[in-house]
């Protein structure tokens, strides 16, 4: 099967997305299918490992989010290639002008093209001040993703969400996290070492990007209520953003390791004892999965990853929006007896079935079942438990 994955972000860009549309596009080439990638310019190089073909499109950045870049509009270009180089179907991951301009093609080729939902960016609006735009946000949502023929979640969740406010045609499709990067095999007293930690200390660590809508305050109050009980805790953050200097400034005690990838990145995971994930604006948060995989028990709001796969023997989910609930959460966990064994196997089990093959046959099984008749659809749409 030919297949089109358009997207906005990509490695060596580091977020949700840019992870997971990778991680599709090298399974689908590893598989045997022949993949193209639409994407904007960046300013690093990046192997596009198992990718047939790479287009390059131009871009500018976005305002409050200056590491990633913004897919300017390119449906002329787009019909040229997949007139020479039809897919049999197309991906598109993300809601921008590069994705609509793909759409835009896509129908006027005939082609058929589902879409990814990733982000609820009408939830992101409140956090910039701009809450008063969500409902018109929503609405741009529904119509982009109306246009296509399907549009993948990755929670039963958000499915029912997109479902009651009229996106139709919602199909499951779960996240993948690799579990053989992410692994508690990986904990290094070194490095534990150079946090300041002794043997039996407790490291807590918060990964992600540094930003207001990471409702980051919540993830200090319920660290230092950790530190009533155990004094001697670290705070570890790993990851960069707007608001990382203020919160530096007023934690000095918190360590700060910046941007971390690859063998680093699950090494800082394994290092650490506790995993506290406060934010209340995921659509699915890959970083709970990647602690879980890395043996963390978590501590997150009971919605996205954390609601399908954290269970009490591998952390606590609380119910949505409960600050205290939270910090007594943090606090009970961080002094649970067999932290270090019973709940870091339990996560590491919570996440067991969800490797890179398995997902990527679904997501594989999806497209294909779009590129044929409606009947098709409808089909595998029952089997997905979801709308057709």
């Amino acid at each position: 099967m030919r297949v089109a994955i358009v997207t906005e972000t990509y490695p060596p860009e580091i977020n949700g997305v840019a992870l997971t549309v990778a991680t599709l596009a090298h399974g689908l080439g590893t598989a045997g299918h022949k993949v193209q990638v639409i994407r904007p310019e960046q300013p690093q190089v990046h192997s596009d490992d198992g990718v047939e073909r790479t287009l390059l499109v131009r871009g500018m950045r976005l305002p409050l989010y200056p590491g990633l870049r913004m897919g300017l509009p390119c449906a002329r270009q787009l019909r040229a290639l997949w007139k020479s180089e039809r897919p049999d179907a197309i991906y598109v991951a993300t809601e921008g002008p590069l994705g609509g301009s793909a759409l835009r093609a896509a129908r006027h080729l005939g082609i058929p093209v589902s879409t990814g939902f990733h982000t609820r960016f009408d939830d992101f609006a409140r956090y910039y001040h701009l809450g008063f735009i969500a409902p018109a946000v929503l609405a741009y949502l529904r119509r982009f993703h109306r246009r296509a023929d399907a549009t993948f979640v990755p929670t039963a969740e958000l499915r029912h969400f997109l479902d009651t406010r009229g996106f139709g045609r919602v199909l499951l499709l779960r996240r993948a996290v690799d579990t053989g990067l992410f692994d508690p095999h990986r904990r290094d007293e070194s490095l534990r070492t150079q946090w300041g930690l002794e043997p039996g200390q407790l490291a807590v660590i918060h990964v992600g990007r540094i930003a207001p809508e990471k409702n980051l305050a919540l993830a200090v109050r319920a660290f230092r209520a950790i530190q009533q009980d155990r004094a001697d805790a670290r705070f570890i953050w790993v990851g960069d953003g707007p608001a990382r200097t203020t919160l530096q400034k007023k934690n000095p005690d918190f360590i700060f390791c910046g941007m971390q990838h690859g063998q680093a990145l699950a090494c800082h995971y394994a290092s650490a004892d506790l995993f506290l994930f406060p934010s209340l604006t995921e659509t699915f948060g890959n970083v709970t999965l990647e602690a879980l995989a890395s043996g963390l028990p978590v501590v997150a709001f009971d919605y996205g990853a954390a609601r399908e796969h954290v269970i009490d023997d591998c952390g606590r989910r609380i119910a949505f929006g409960d600050e205290d609930g939270f910090v007594h959460s943090a606090r009970g966990v961080a002094g649970a007896a067999g932290l270090a064994s019973t709940m870091r196997s339990a996560a590491r089990r919570a996440v067991a079935g969800l490797d890179p093959l398995t997902v990527t046959a679904s997501f594989a099984g999806l497209l294909a079942a779009l590129a044929r008749p409606a009947a098709g659809v409808q089909a595998i749409a029952a089997a997905n438990g979801s709308t057709p």
